[in-house]
């Protein structure tokens, strides 16, 4: 099968496509054919070994794992003995989380894994896209978003940020959403109730108080934000870093607003098949639309990490292994 691989850190240049052996499933195994994966930031990051803390996680001196991607969708090629979930032939789309692998041709995964039956209506990137589930996690479980409760998305128009204002807005929020002024447009039609042009306007001196502040982006920082959280209020961010670790377990504790961090793609099988059937069932009904930016065959992968290491994507950054 083919592949894009990486063998030590850097740039996009680093990444190259080689030929592979196929998996074979067995066991409880299934052999999925990937149709689309997405390329995101934190596959960037592993790419990169930038910041260099991460490489604790992903390798000390190289990667620890030659491939990337998680998130995928595509057609089930082969089943193991074992199966009974899935059988040949069924549209499905999943992920890998912890682990990479996605960027490729062929996926084995069990049929116990973060994987589920592909929403009907969508293509194969845009279920690709929806696979994460990091904006429905912080929105409903960590920050507990209630209808009438105001939240601000900084960073609004990207691959999370888009499923944020979307998923705030079904559980009944009203919704500020931060972007460059030429995606604001996106970022209305989602469903925001007001957006701000981060180059024009410093959201965390506008005056305007929240519930939640969902930093997506990881420009701000909840000493910043904590002057624009209302008393009870909640600043939650994708970026991990040491300071938000300290602030996490102090404002548990003391002080009247809350910072917080969630790692995701850790969450057990069973937590993250549920999520995708939710997820799938607002999709299928309409009121959740997974947002393509743009797709690049598996030959011009690197093409599509460049994209997303200039930070500016709208959506989701796909990579197609067929057609």
């Amino acid at each position: 099968m083919k592949a894009a691989v990486h063998d030590r850190y850097g740039s996009a240049d680093v990444v190259r496509v080689q030929d592979l052996p196929t998996p074979v499933p067995g066991g409880d195994e299934v052999l999925v054919r990937v149709h689309a994966a997405v390329v995101g930031v934190v596959d960037s990051v592993a790419r990169e070994g930038v910041p260099r803390y991460a490489r604790v996680y992903f390798g000390l001196l190289r990667p620890r794992s030659p491939l990337l991607g998680s998130d995928f969708a595509g057609r089930v090629e082969a089943i193991g003995p074992a199966v009974t979930r899935f059988a040949v032939g069924d549209e499905v789309f999943g992920s890998l989380a912890p682990r990479f692998g996605a960027h490729a041709e062929y996926v084995c995964l069990s049929q116990d894994a973060a994987l589920a039956p592909k929403p009907a209506r969508l293509t194969f990137p845009e279920a690709a896209a929806l696979v994460d589930t990091t904006a429905l996690v912080f929105l409903r479980d960590k920050a507990r978003l209630a209808s009438g409760q105001t939240i601000l998305v900084n960073g609004a128009s990207g691959s999370v940020g888009t499923d944020a204002v979307q998923l705030a807005r079904h559980l009944g929020a009203h919704v500020t959403g931060v972007c460059s002024g030429p995606n604001t447009d996106l970022v209305e039609r989602l469903g925001a109730d007001t957006t701000l042009d981060y180059t024009a306007t410093d959201f965390t001196r506008a005056g305007t108080t929240y519930d939640v502040v969902f930093d997506v982006a990881g420009t701000s920082s909840f000493a910043r934000s904590r002057r624009v959280l209302r008393r009870g209020g909640v600043y939650l961010t994708t970026a991990p870093s040491p300071a938000i670790l300290l602030q996490m377990t102090w404002t548990a504790r003391f002080g009247t607003r809350r910072a917080m961090v969630a790692f995701t793609g850790l969450r057990d099988a069973a937590a993250k098949r549920a999520d995708l059937s939710y997820l799938a069932g607002l999709a299928d009904a309409g009121a959740l639309v997974p947002v393509v930016d743009t797709c690049y065959p598996l030959t011009d992968i690197a093409d599509a990490y460049r994209h997303v290491d200039q930070g500016h994507k709208r959506g989701n950054i796909i990579v197609r292994m067929t057609g």
